[in-house]
């Protein structure tokens, strides 16, 4: 094996495994550190390991060999990568950047410091503290777990007093809302705490995609405008409709400075809403391939995939531009239909131009499964497709035949 050419993934999902299909365009070598032997990624690379990322001797005896570690999630102890970095492992991004992923209360005082634009925010903790800062600021606030969170887990929105208590009840835990038992690693990563956020009346949500190498240069995607739903991607559209290219210069440049700032290597997604006036402040942060950027698969002259393996791997990296005036992704979560591959014949029959990518998951109701990418000029004609295609795959009834005619 030749190990300067192999990159080690710590996480199974399905970010990992379309970073398989960027590594062999690539010529490199991906190992996976996957939690079980049927997970999504484990089904796609050759190279996988089973074992526990929150061990230490596991990841390091991962690691060893590996140019370097990038991951699929956010959730390995920041003190084992420490430990990677100390041994001489090129963690990318490194822990003193992911922590900022990993922690909310962490990113909020850092970007704090940078004076970067994000709601009004405070460490609360008790009940008493959170109603007095949603008495001051105003009612509702929202309410997150500064570790452990992810798709709407760990998140509250507050509407009086009555409800104050239960982001604490959450963390009554031994970690708070996560879905793993503790490990002798979390005794060095500190516990949970809640952050209370003003809560803020957008009028949509945006997401910044820049790519960081290890020798500074970055590259940006247009801006996207995402839909969430109970903190599930939906949907995204790019370029975001009526965002002008003043706006859009000014969201790159933050993104692009925030990444800078905190030493990212690879894809650094920031998520972001809309302001009635048109400003923006910072929601979340993520230092890896992200949902949002998924359309670039098949909408960009190069995936976010692609660009973040260049990026831990030390190459170049390669050009942002669209394919097409108009791209829109649109999420296939877990409906009534079981049989996605089967569904495929129909599906390209009506929707020659649809782009799928399935995750190689079970099918389980709400759960990401696959998604659709659709390119074109007519914004309207492109999200009606994307939409329509993702509907069949749930097993929405006529999401086909409702739009066929329409939109041919």
């Amino acid at each position: 094996m030749n190990h300067e050419r192999t990159i080690g993934v710590i996480g199974g999902g399905q970010l990992a495994r379309m970073m398989q299909a960027a590594a062999i365009g690539l010529g490199l070598r991906l190992r996976l550190l996957a939690e079980g032997a049927d997970v999504s990624a484990a089904r796609a690379v050759p190279d996988t390991v089973v074992g526990d990322y929150t061990d230490p001797a596991t990841v390091g005896g991962f690691a060893a060999g590996c140019a370097a570690v990038t991951f699929d999630h956010e959730h390995v102890p920041t003190p084992i990568l420490h430990e990677l970095e100390a041994a001489g492992v090129a963690v990318r991004p490194g822990p003193a950047a992911l922590v900022h992923a990993q922690d909310k209360a962490v990113m909020r005082a850092r970007l704090a410091a940078l004076r970067v634009p994000c709601p009004a925010w405070r460490v609360v903790d008790s009940p008493a503290d959170l109603v007095a800062f949603a008495d001051a600021i105003g009612w509702p606030v929202i309410a997150k777990t500064s570790r452990g969170g992810y798709d709407g887990k760990g998140v509250w929105k507050i509407v009086d007093a009555a409800g104050a208590a239960e982001p604490f009840a959450a963390l009554a835990g031994p970690l708070g809302p996560t879905e793993r038992p503790p490990t002798d690693a979390d005794a060095h990563v500190p516990r949970p705490v809640i952050v209370a956020e003003e809560y803020v009346p957008f009028v949509r949500e945006l997401s910044a995609l820049v790519v960081r190498g290890a020798d500074g240069a970055v590259v940006a995607y247009p801006v996207s405008e995402t839909v969430q739903r109970d903190g599930i991607c939906h949907e995204t559209t790019t370029p975001a409709p009526g965002l002008d290219a003043e706006r859009e210069r000014a969201i790159v440049a933050l993104a692009t400075r925030i990444a800078g700032e905190l030493g990212v290597v690879g894809v650094l997604a920031v998520e972001l809403m809309e302001r009635p006036d048109g400003g923006v402040v910072v929601n979340e942060l993520a230092m890896r391939p992200h949902n949002t950027g998924h359309w670039t698969i098949d909408g960009a002259r190069t995936s976010q995939f692609e660009n973040h393996l260049r990026a831990v791997a030390g190459l170049p990296l390669g050009p942002t531009d669209l394919r097409a005036p108009v791209v829109v992704m649109s999420n296939v979560l877990g409906g009534t239909r079981t049989d996605l591959v089967g569904a495929l014949d129909r599906l390209f029959t009506a929707f020659p131009d649809a782009r799928v990518q399935l995750y190689g998951k079970d099918v389980k109701p709400g759960r990401k499964v696959g998604h659709v990418t659709v390119y074109g000029d007519d914004l309207a004609v492109v999200q009606a497709r994307a939409r329509a295609a993702s509907d069949f795959l749930e097993g929405r009834p006529g999401a086909l035949s409702d739009t066929l005619d329409e939109t041919r």
